[in-house]
């Protein structure tokens, strides 16, 4: 595949988007499950520390508050691959509805080649009575090239198998949100 240059000239390896969407219910009202997401320090738990030991973040930068439109955080995170550097700006903040980051990140991979990937982060929170309902999307917008077990995202039956495996991750971390949710209100 070749790779080929976006409208701001960088590199993108992906023929198309890779969509990650899950769906997760919590018994806590919209606003609790908001204002942990605009608590970007609440991210290190529920993407942190409850997350899997080869997944996760293991280090944030944010100012202190809750997150509006234009807040920019530095995290770090692992997974198979590497390790993660990343800069984040929140491009949307509609509270109790909407939570949106945009992410570029450079991924150290574990044979030291660095890819550099564009990631949009979308939280929609749909009120259920006293409850709500979490929707995620991650949008992978730029992946600058595909090397390693990136390459499964060349073939079409691998890169199925591998959104797969990436709809589990993603669904353990809105669960985790959910849940953190629930304990703070106590249900």
């Amino acid at each position: 595949m070749a790779t080929r240059r976006v409208g701001n000239g960088r590199a993108n390896a992906l023929k198309q988007e890779i969509v990650i969407r899950v769906e997760e219910r919590s018994q806590a009202p919209a606003e609790v499950v908001y204002d942990l997401l605009a608590d970007l320090r609440s991210h290190l738990v529920w993407a942190g520390e409850r997350q899997g030991k080869k997944t996760r973040l293991v280090s944030l930068e944010a100012p202190e508050g809750p997150a509006g439109v234009g807040t920019e955080f530095r995290t770090e995170g692992m997974d198979p691959m590497g390790r993660f550097t990343d800069v984040s700006v929140v491009t949307e903040a509609t509270r109790p509805r909407v939570f949106e980051f945009v992410t570029e990140a450079r991924l150290q991979t574990k044979k030291g080649k660095g890819v550099d990937w564009t990631n949009v982060h979308r939280y929609e929170l749909a009120p259920e009575g006293g409850s709500c309902r979490i929707r995620s999307t991650v949008r992978i917008t730029r992946i600058s090239e595909l090397p390693g077990m990136l390459a499964v995202f060349k073939v079409p039956v691998l890169s199925a198998l591998a959104l797969k495996a990436s709809e589990g991750l993603a669904r353990r971390g809105v669960r985790n949100l959910a849940r953190m949710a629930e304990q703070r209100t106590g249900t």
